[in-house]
């Protein structure tokens, strides 16, 4: 379900997936499939990890993530939940292929 919320995002922020919402800054980017694309990769990927500890995961690998890089958006960049969906957000089929934790290819820098 996408649900449109302006005041949510922080500077170009756009939109989040929430399980199991896709929450937009506006409701002309329900028009946007890279970005609906975007979202729903991270939807499968908060299913299959069984929603909370996704967002555990998440946080710990950002937080891990700025250790390394002392730059929060660097950081966010380069979580491997965000580095899979950034990948793969153009590929609107990309769901329909892709492989159960395929977000664990992207911890260490790999590419598929």
């Amino acid at each position: 379900m996408i649900l449109v919320f302006k005041h949510v995002f922080y500077k170009n922020y756009v939109g989040l997936s929430f399980w199991p919402f896709i929450i937009l800054k506006n409701s002309s980017l329900k028009k946007d499939a890279t970005l609906l694309n975007h979202e729903k990769i991270h939807l499968r990927q908060q299913r299959e990890l069984l929603i909370v500890p996704f967002y555990f995961l998440y946080l710990l690998e950002g937080i891990i993530r700025y250790l390394m890089y002392f730059d929060a958006y660097k950081a966010y960049q380069n979580i491997s939940f965000e580095r899979e969906a950034y990948d793969n957000e153009t590929n609107l089929y990309y769901l329909q292929e892709r492989g159960t934790f395929s977000f664990i290819k992207y911890l260490w820098g790999q590419k598929p």
